[in-house]
């Protein structure tokens, strides 16, 4: 680690939800940060329901059963890391939704990393290929976002925005029941 760390400190229970194009660091984030059981990533569930995490055409029905699984952690006052790229409004709206139905808080952590180093980390996997065109539009999507300020509009209780590695590396997660103040 480099630098000192950053702390992030979360509500438990909470929805987090992670931000950021294919290839940014979003499941290597979950997993150093959250226990197995909260993390909900939409390419195990396709992978789940289809036998391949890149079959898009199951995204539907993958994130059906991703909200019933939001629902049930939530409902019973567990947090939930939501690991899908969640560049897109209408997504996170649809997230937002479930938090509030069951009066948790809501943090979005973006891994905002230069273009670079996104397409060498996606260029560099032997699983879950994507598309560079692809994953432009997801940078470009992120960026959208951050310029319009569009997270804290959307009701986030914490935007945390992390820009290098250096960055994603330093960071510390802690419990905090008490935590509706961003880091």
């Amino acid at each position: 680690m480099t630098g000192p760390p950053r702390v992030i400190a979360i509500a438990d229970p909470s929805l987090v939800v992670l931000i950021g194009a294919a290839g940014s660091g979003k499941s290597t984030f979950a997993a150093r940060h959250f226990e197995a059981a909260e993390i909900l990533s939409s390419d195990a569930l396709r992978e789940a329901v289809s036998g391949d995490a890149a079959d898009q055409g199951a995204s539907g029905r993958a994130f059906r059963i991703l909200y019933r699984m939001l629902d049930a952690r939530l409902g019973s006052g567990r947090t939930a890391a939501i690991d899908a790229t969640n560049t897109h409004g209408r997504d996170r709206r649809a997230l937002l939704a479930h938090a509030d139905r069951h009066g948790v808080p809501a943090i979005a952590i973006v891994l905002d990393l230069p273009a670079a180093v996104i397409h060498a980390r996606a260029a560099g996997r032997t699983e879950r290929l994507v598309d560079p065109a692809v994953i432009d539009r997801q940078i470009a999507a992120v960026e959208r976002t951050l310029e319009a300020g569009q997270l804290l509009d959307e009701g986030y209780a914490q935007v945390v925005i992390l820009t290098t590695p250096a960055a994603v590396d330093a960071v510390v997660v802690v419990r905090d029941p008490a935590a509706t103040e961003p880091a």
